[in-house]
């Protein structure tokens, strides 16, 4: 990172950039607002409830199903590691020693993994050390990342896919004294967002049976969650906050953008602070990627409501070449809003790059705007691909009903690449396969340095420190990363969650 100043915001004069709006994004929002879903005509929006922090010191999680409410009167069962319909919010600090217990009450085995957190390989959630039900697992590991948006998930082989759809996944949140320091929104005006898609089924269970061709693809649900609630709504006052998203869906790409085209100020992602502030008036996730956005309310009037949506986009899906080996199957394929995706092919959710509201905002209350001056930020340390001693390159493939890497599906036991700890080393990821692919390295924070093909730059959420990086089809991205935590195996796998489930993943051991 270089010596600027960060949030050059400067009380509330400096977030007036905030009341415009891009004009490519007004098209879009345009055909959003054309083409957005109607609600569903029994469930209404519910009020957005964040989940209960807890320390993780100490900690119990408790996996079982449970039936809870997913909206007024609607109660559901999920598969979740506490009372709610995702687990509890975690908060640690850098310097601390968490020591949670696992405690499986489901019906099949179960590990989690911590997202984003370097731990020992005793810690990081392998498939290999999934729990049998009745079983516990002890995680003792010291917090050394940086402040940040972080999360957990499920991580059994096969079975991630389901059991993060039901709610085994929650919030990670990491404080240190160089973030507390800049004064951001807190309290109320923080609002941590773990955003999931689902289908309710008529029975009103989650239903999670991919077809043939969302094997492909992915699976798309027809309504969006926030902390395990369908369609929130939250109040909020003429101010600031600070929303700090989670792509936990399980196959999406999300487009983040605010409903009246309105600018946000990204300042984080999933490493933690940029080195810098920046407006933008979309961001784009894949499944497993986090964004850290500054969004003003103070220039709308009380009682007007604002929506964070997935703004509509063209598929990244190419069709041609998809070698799926099921005869007439691109018959009857659905349109989505902003280009054809493989995800309208009759799957009952909606397609890749459709609309969705995601959480809608409600001007509750006037109060005076909070501004922030500037301060400066401590220098951020990247891999340097300079000081690399190795290049590697990774193939994604996905055809004829298989997904893997270099040709090889996950196999539980055997390492496929062997790294020495200590060294720098530059992953080149190529996609070959006409689906979009978020590559997520266990172990490590990387730089992202080059995307060559597609898109062709590195994007401005993808400065500063990632563990997960979107490769969309025909697209090459190289990142730097050091090895120097710990020594044992860990994984690197696509985060589609289908894809993974189907073996797109590999061991990887650093000696």
């Amino acid at each position: 990172m270089d010596r600027r100043h960060f949030l050059a915001l400067g009380s509330a004069a400096g977030l007036a950039a905030v009341a415009h709006r891009g004009p490519a994004l007004e098209a879009a929002m345009a055909a959003y607002h054309a083409k957005r879903p109607r609600r569903h005509p029994h469930l209404d929006r519910a009020l957005l409830r964040p989940p209960p922090e807890v320390s993780a010191a100490n900690l119990t999680l408790r996996a079982a199903a449970r039936r809870v409410e997913i909206a007024p009167g609607v109660p559901v069962e999920v598969w979740s590691p506490g009372d709610g319909p995702v687990g509890p919010t975690i908060r640690a600090r850098t310097g601390d020693t968490a020591t949670i217990t696992l405690e499986n009450a489901l019906a099949e085995p179960t590990i989690l993994h911590w997202h984003g957190l370097r731990v020992p390989e005793a810690a990081d959630g392998h498939p290999r050390l999934a729990i049998a039900p009745g079983s516990t697992y002890r995680y003792t590991f010291p917090v050394i990342d940086r402040a940040g948006t972080y999360w957990y998930h499920a991580h059994p082989h096969h079975r991630t896919g389901v059991q993060a759809y039901r709610g085994m996944t929650g919030l990670l949140l990491v404080n240190d004294a160089a973030e507390e320091a800049l004064g951001l929104p807190d309290g109320a005006h923080e609002v941590p967002l773990l955003i999931q898609d689902r289908r309710l089924a008529a029975d009103g269970t989650f239903a999670y049976e991919p077809a043939m061709h969302e094997q492909m693809e992915g699976f798309f649900g027809d309504a969006a969650f926030a902390n395990g609630i369908r369609l929130p709504t939250m109040p909020v006052e003429t101010t600031t906050y600070r929303l700090r998203v989670v792509n936990a869906t399980t196959s999406r790409v999300l487009r983040l953008a605010l409903s009246n085209g309105h600018v946000m100020t990204l300042i984080g992602n999933d490493g933690g602070l940029l080195p810098a502030a920046e407006t933008v008036t979309s961001v784009d996730l894949g499944t497993g990627e986090r964004a850290d956005l500054l969004v003003d309310f103070a220039h709308l009037p009380v009682g007007s409501r604002v929506t964070l949506v997935s703004a509509p986009f063209a598929s990244p899906a190419r069709m041609g070449g998809m070698g799926m080996g099921m005869g007439g199957m691109g018959r009857g394929m659905g349109r989505g809003a902003g280009g054809m995706g493989a995800g309208g092919m009759g799957a009952g959710g909606v397609p890749q790059g459709g609309a969705m509201d995601l959480v809608e905002f409600t001007i509750d209350r006037a109060v005076t705007p909070r501004g922030w001056s500037p301060r400066p930020l401590p220098t951020l340390v990247l891999p340097d691909p300079e000081r690399a001693t190795r290049t590697r390159m990774f193939h994604f493939n996905s055809a004829m009903m298989q997904h893997d890497i270099n040709g090889r599906a996950f196999d539980m036991e055997r390492i496929d690449e062997t790294v020495r700890f200590g060294d720098t080393e530059v992953w080149t990821f190529v996609n070959d396969s006409p689906f979009p692919h978020p590559v997520h390295m266990h172990e490590v924070q990387f730089q992202v340095i080059e995307r060559v093909g597609g898109r062709a730059r590195v994007m401005p959420w993808e400065r500063g420190l990632k563990d997960t990086v979107l490769v969309y089809p025909g697209e090459r991205v190289s990142v730097a990363a050091t090895f120097d935590r710990y020594r044992g195996r860990f994984l690197m796998h696509c985060h589609n969650m289908v894809h993974e489930d189907m073996g797109m993943m590999m061991n990887y051991a650093i000696v």
